[in-house]
Formats: C-alpha cells, structure tokens, sequence
C-alpha cells in the first residue's frame, strides 16, 4: 500500500472514529494491551531481525533502544491499560457561557483527527502512540524508521487484532510501509489528511520535519538535559542523582548531558564524581568531557567546542564550573534544547531563581531529570515531549492531542 493510499484510509477512519462511544475505545484498549501480550513470541522474533540487521550499523547503547523483551513487552502493554484508565478528554467541556440573547456556547474539546508519527528505533513508540491517539479520539499513522520496522509492524498487526475482536477498524492505527524519506516528505506535506505531525528522534528528523513541513508539526524530543549542583548542594544526593539521569538509561532523551558545577563545591564534588561515575565502573564508564577549570581538579577529556550543544545519548557528560546560580542559569538557557533541567541545592531562594528563570518545559528541584515522561507524570505514557511552547509543552499526553471547538445550541435565534 502506499504511503497516499494509507492516507486516504486514515482519513476515512477519522470519520468512523467519531462515533465511536468512549465505553467501546476503553474495551479496545484492553483488548489491544491483550493481543501484546498474547502476540509476545512473535513480536520477539521480528525484533531479533531488527536488532540483527542493525548490529553493525547502531552503538550498543542504541541497540538498547531497539531492543524488547518479555518484560518490555509486558511494560507496553500495561501503559496502553493505563490510558484505558484515564479520563477521556473527548468532549470535555472546557467553558460554557450562556449569552442573553438565549445562545448557549460551549468550547468543547474534540479529537485533532489523524495524527502521523515519524519516530526512529524504539518500538514501544508504536503502542504508546497507538494508545494515545485511540484514547483521545484520533486515527494514528506510524512511521517507524527501518531499523524498528519489522517489530513495528509485528506491534500494530497485534493491535489492529485488538481492535478486531470488539468489530473496530484496523484502520484507526496504520503503519507505513515505506521507510525511505519519500514517505516522511510524504507525511510531512500531507496538507487536508494529517492533522498533527509528531517527529519522536534526533536533532535531524526534527530538524527536517519543523523545516519542510507544511501540516501542523510539534517540536519534540532532543534533551540537552542539564544539572547543575549548587555550592550549597548535598553532595551525597547530587552524586546519587546524576549517576541516575547519566547511566540508568543513557539513550533516551531525558538523561543529562551536561552537568554544571558551582565552584565553591567543585573540589570536593568532582573527585568523587569522576570515582562513581569513572573509576568504580567495570561496565560503561562514564567519558567526563572537562571544561577548563574542571580539568584541573580531575583527569578526563577536554571539553571541545560542541561538547556544550551536543546530545550524546551515550556514557558521555560534558561539565562545567560556574561561579553560582546566575551564571548556571546563564549557561542553561545558551546551551538548553528546552527539554528538562534540574538545580541540586540546599537553598530555597537559589531554587526558587532557577524554577522561575530557566526556560525549559521541565525543571527540577533536588529531581533526577528521568522523570520526564509520561508514565511518570501520571499521563498513561506519552506521544512527546515537546519542547517548544505551542500549542503542547513537556510530556503530550491525552489532552495535547485534543483541539476544540465551539458549540452553540439556540432555540431559533438570528442576529
């Protein structure tokens, strides 16, 4: 089928996908969290070609990234059951003003309609998002890249089973064929049958969908994540903070890249940062890329000049000394992608400076910035986190992928 054909059938679906009772959506979503499990062996199988046929072409680290498993699997399925639990936002009343001519106007929040998804090798995407967009009343449209595609499609032939078994379309979630470019310009210039373009990858995909795009288009995803540990940090909780958002999961987008450091700590902080992060470490040792005042308290590699605007999505961490808050907060927003970043500090006026002056959709306080994510914010899971400021901010879950409109309901009135 190609990539305008499964468009047209989207855009059919759309329409189906109205009338569809919320009652009946939560019932799928079950079923569909049913067929991933039921579906696991196949879905392993598919994501051994991947892993396979991108082992010479991919780091280990991405490799994990591809990667599933029985628990994974069981991981998807149980997020697309906590969608099913949440609220719909479907034809949620946001205001309602009854005029005195009679007209009662209702703003009412309704589904966007089709919504494409171009993301690259981490195949839970495909039933999050599959989830999401059937929760919030939207037709899906997946476009995996080709080193995730056969376990993308093993994923949403299970789904489309779920969906099945209670007499709903397969159409509502649908998965490209073609992984060339051609179907992601396709998608991206698919102006009266996308209603939303999500990009889920690296700089380059959203990069190149945010400039060629000629249908709505959210910016998400790239995490130049920092933290900065504040000269009245407490060492012991900053250290056991970076080592999470640094080494848990170091290819995903909210891990820290950059770790800022106030100088009246660093002598003491560094050592025995570059001990955990370094020295203790048998397996993937952390690479510490030093500005030039950290390089003169620890060994390390010297910081080059991109080493400050790069996402390394790899045992990599880039570290500054700053002389206090005001010039962390400086190098932040210079150097942030918008994504997530945390302050470590004893100090509540330093905390309260840093939440209201950096200018990224997540901030934390004394936080991992691994908790960037849907499942964790109580959103079900997550399409994306966007990183710019309209119309959706941070995680997107069932809310930023719903418009609204206005209803107005009279009894014969004319102007």
């Amino acid at each position: 089928m190609t990539t305008k054909e499964l468009l047209v059938k989207a855009k059919n679906a759309k329409a189906q996908l109205n009338l569809v009772p919320v009652e009946q959506i939560n019932e799928a979503l079950y079923a569909m969290a049913d067929a991933l499990v039921r579906n696991t062996d196949k879905i392993l199988k598919e994501n051994n070609k991947d892993i396979e046929n991108s082992r010479s072409n991919i780091s280990p680290v991405m490799i994990d990234r591809l990667s599933l498993s029985k628990e994974r699997i069981g991981g998807m399925a149980q997020g697309v059951r906590d969608v099913a639990m949440l609220p719909s936002p479907v034809g949620k009343v946001l205001a309602r003003v009854e005029r005195p001519g009679g007209l009662v106007i209702e703003k009412t929040s309704v589904a966007l309609g089709v919504v494409a998804i171009i993301y690259e090798s981490r195949p839970n995407v495909t039933s999050d998002a599959a989830a999401l967009a059937l929760k919030s009343g939207n037709v899906c449209v997946l476009r995996c890249g080709k080193e995730a595609h056969a376990s993308a499609k093993a994923i949403v032939e299970a789904l489309g089973d779920g969906l099945e078994s209670i007499g709903l379309s397969r159409d509502f979630v649908l998965l490209v064929e073609d992984t060339t470019r051609q179907s992601s310009t396709e998608l991206m210039t698919a102006d009266g049958y996308v209603d939303l373009l999500i990009p889920r990858g690296g700089k380059g995909l959203i990069t190149a969908c945010v400039e060629n795009a000629t249908v709505p288009c959210i910016q998400t995803g790239t995490g130049i994540c920092h933290i900065y540990v504040d000269n009245s940090a407490d060492i012991e909780m900053a250290l056991k903070i970076i080592e999470n958002a640094k080494t848990s999961r170091p290819s995903v987008c909210n891990a820290e890249e950059v770790l800022v450091v106030g100088e009246g700590i660093a002598d003491e902080f560094l050592p025995k940062l570059k001990t955990l992060l370094v020295d203790n470490r048998t397996e993937n040792p952390v690479e510490l890329r030093l500005d030039k005042n950290a390089i003169k308290i620890i060994d390390g590699t010297p910081a080059g000049e991109n080493d400050f605007d790069t996402e390394f999505l790899d045992y990599i961490l880039a570290v500054k000394i700053v002389r206090d808050v005001d010039e962390a907060i400086e190098h932040i927003n210079t150097h942030s992608t918008g994504h997530s970043e945390a302050i470590i500090t004893s100090d509540p006026i330093a905390a309260e400076k840093f939440t209201k002056s950096i200018d990224s959709s997540s901030v934390y306080v004394n936080a991992s910035t691994r908790f960037t994510d849907g499942g964790e914010f109580g959103l079900g899971c997550e399409m994306g986190i966007s990183t710019q400021k309209l119309h959706a901010r941070g995680p997107m879950g069932l809310q930023e992928l719903n418009t609204y409109k206005y209803i107005i309901k009279g009894n014969g009135n004319i102007r």
